[in-house]
């Protein structure tokens, strides 16, 4: 995919999320004050965290895009990967605050004063989680077909929306069939989801950052690959290394060495012009020529 059509998709589900979680986080936040539901007052900072998130995640975008230069001569791809490491640490931080206001109303002891949540932030709670989980099969969808690490992890903030919307409905349900201590544990319980999305995001984002390997699978794909070359005798060495979302690719071929520089080059172009057909995910391909034993 062009860098051009990869930011216009991911400008275009950027802006249908903010647009919908800007009206969720108004409803759910209107919800919550009129119905008394601190578990939907919750839920509705955690929409509002997302409208900041996928701003994030614009920006990372457009920043990953930008061409090599002079100064960066390997590309800009690793900065998808900052936007979601950020995008981690606002959940974190949003999770933090919902969590610390539940445990302080639970561990107070008395329970008289809490208010029992009216029918309306029940509908409010229910309306989230559909508009929610849409939102995250709508994101993921795009996310896999431009493979973009930062639109994946706004996609399971969706996700964990949908989740924290579910303890909201039933915190809010239970606290009007008389339990009201259960709309603030519905709040506690937000918390824990949004944490777990959190440390999934930053894992993903920062195995991403640190150079690894590929899987053994695409490892053994390339190898075959590279094997269908009948001049090919031997392959000495591979080395992989992801670079944000895309494959560096290092090795070493074995051929004829009796062959002359000018052939074994041709050869090694050949390879090298394989990998880059069969991989779309592999930008850099260095292939280098041993004589075979």
């Amino acid at each position: 995919m062009e860098k051009n059509e990869f930011q216009k998709v991911a400008n275009k589900v950027s802006l249908v999320t903010i647009i919908g979680n800007v009206v969720l986080s108004v409803m759910k936040l209107l919800a919550g004050v009129i119905a008394h539901s601190n578990a939907m007052i919750s839920d509705a900072i955690h929409s509002a965290s997302d409208v900041f998130s996928t701003f994030i995640v614009m920006i990372g975008i457009k920043l990953s895009s930008k061409s090599a230069d002079k100064e960066h001569p390997y590309g800009h791809e690793r900065l998808e990967c900052v936007a979601a490491i950020v995008l981690s640490i606002v959940l974190f931080i949003t999770g933090l605050g919902i969590g610390s206001n539940a445990l302080k109303a639970i561990t107070q002891g008395d329970y008289n004063h809490l208010q029992v949540p009216g029918i309306l932030a029940l509908i409010a709670a229910i309306v989230s989680i559909a508009s929610k989980e849409a939102m995250y099969w709508y994101t993921r969808h795009y996310a896999k077909k431009i493979d973009s690490s930062a639109l994946m992890a706004d996609a399971w903030h969706h996700r964990s929306d949908a989740f924290s919307s579910i303890g909201a409905l039933v915190g809010i349900a239970g606290a009007r069939m008389g339990f009201p201590v259960m709309d603030s544990i519905a709040s506690l319980v937000i918390f824990v989801f949004i944490i777990k999305a959190a440390y999934d995001i930053f894992k993903d984002a920062m195995d991403k950052m640190v150079d690894h390997s590929c899987d053994e699978e695409t490892e053994n794909q390339i190898r075959n690959c590279v094997r269908k070359n009948k001049c090919v005798e031997g392959i000495d060495l591979l080395q992989t290394r992801i670079f944000g979302n895309k494959i560096y690719v290092d090795m070493e071929i074995a051929l004829d060495g009796s062959m002359s520089l000018q052939e074994a080059h041709k050869i090694a172009e050949s390879v090298h012009d394989s990998i880059e057909q069969n991989f779309p995910k592999v930008k850099h391909i260095m292939v280098h020529v041993n004589p075979s034993k």
